[in-house]
């Protein structure tokens, strides 16, 4: 129910990456929504919403989902009421009539939402004002709002009851529904990533393995590259100790709940690795890569605040490309299982993102 004291949230997202930027922002928008805020969600490409948040059809959660590139709903918007908050999602520059509207109103809040890191200077960037002195928007001023793992920056996305879902998670019975076949006593691992390098070489230690394991690929590019190491092989395939199971795609909450259900947990990108965290499983990081090996730098200060022993440490960089290294044996027990506990505890022990940006748009008023 929305209150008297609710905000008008406009939320800009240029897909670049189906599953990352418009995740983020489909989650940023759900949960703003359920507390009772007016949210518009602005894309260019709403398509993978088909499969990730079906229910955007309806608008039953809140959320009013707009095509950015047509004209009407555009003419529309700028006839209409001016937005309270304008949230940039990762620098994605909204349309300048949208931005003008924006500057006739209350103009509580300009945010430009960035990328997650655990690098330094997030700290020192988190909430600085950026002014605007051209185009529609002189004289405003955005600022910055990072998201992050520490108190000094906005946090990550965390729906309120989220804890409490996942401790009452049943894996067996979300599997039979889902038609997994999986065994008592075989290890599920999840792999949702890029086309790494040192797939091949995982596919035969988890082959070689003296534990039954199964793999479950999720739709897309991970079960593309599974397949081209595989060949035409049929679904589900059987290579030693190794299975392996090829999931459709997945809506938010089933991914979620792919997370919960596994051992260890292969993710890629920044929504992935939040949702990965929030499982509190052992997880294996595949960073987005960059030309001049930025992402070096940005994956080591992410292993950095995790604590990452040793082995986690080296598995993320023979995973991620640095070097000619083989991959170390994954563990899912023991030190990679407590990383994971710890890092997820002090996440908890931290304000998520919404109430974060919510109490900083408050005080911007």
């Amino acid at each position: 129910m929305q209150s008297s004291q609710s905000k008008q949230w406009d939320i800009f997202c240029k897909v670049i990456d189906n599953h990352g930027d418009l995740g983020v922002c489909w989650r940023l928008a759900r949960q703003l929504a359920a507390l009772g805020e007016r949210v518009r969600l602005w894309i260019d490409d709403a398509a993978a919403l088909g499969w990730m948040a079906p229910e955007a059809r309806t608008g039953r959660d809140g959320v009013e989902v707009i095509d950015w590139l047509d004209a009407a709903s555009l003419r529309a918007a700028v006839a209409g009421p001016a937005p309270d908050v304008l949230v940039e999602a990762f620098g994605c520059d909204p349309a300048p009539e949208l931005i003008a509207r924006f500057a006739e109103g209350p103009g509580l809040a300009w945010i430009n939402l960035e990328y997650l890191s655990a690098e330094p200077y997030v700290e020192r960037l988190h909430g600085l004002p950026s002014p605007v002195f051209k185009w529609p928007g002189s004289g405003l001023t955005k600022h910055f709002f990072y998201p992050g793992f520490t108190p000094a920056t906005g946090g990550l996305l965390r729906e309120p009851d989220l804890m409490e879902r996942r401790t009452a998670f049943d894996r067996a019975q979300w599997l039979a529904a889902r038609q997994i076949p999986w065994r008592e006593g075989e290890r599920l691992v999840s792999l949702f990533c890029y086309e790494p390098a040192a797939l091949a070489n995982l596919l035969e230690r988890l082959a070689a393995s003296g534990q039954p394991t199964r793999l479950l690929v999720t739709a897309g590019r991970a079960a593309q590259a599974v397949r081209a190491q595989q060949g035409s092989a049929p679904v589900p395939d059987d290579r030693g100790a190794l299975s392996i199971s090829y999931l459709p795609y997945l809506t938010q909450p089933d991914f979620d709940h792919l997370l919960w259900s596994c051992d260890l947990n292969f993710v890629r990108g920044e929504d992935s690795l939040v949702r990965a965290l929030w499982a509190g499983a052992p997880l294996v990081w595949q960073i987005y890569p960059q030309d001049d090996d930025a992402h070096h730098e940005k994956l080591n200060a992410w292993l950095d605040w995790i604590g990452a022993p040793p082995s986690l440490r080296l598995f993320h960089h023979a995973w991620n490309g640095f070097g000619n290294a083989p991959l170390p044996e994954p563990e899912m027990q023991g030190p990679w299982l407590q990383t994971a506990l710890q890092a997820r505890a002090r996440l908890l022990a931290q304000d998520d993102l919404v109430t974060q940006l919510r109490e900083f748009v408050t005080q911007k008023s």
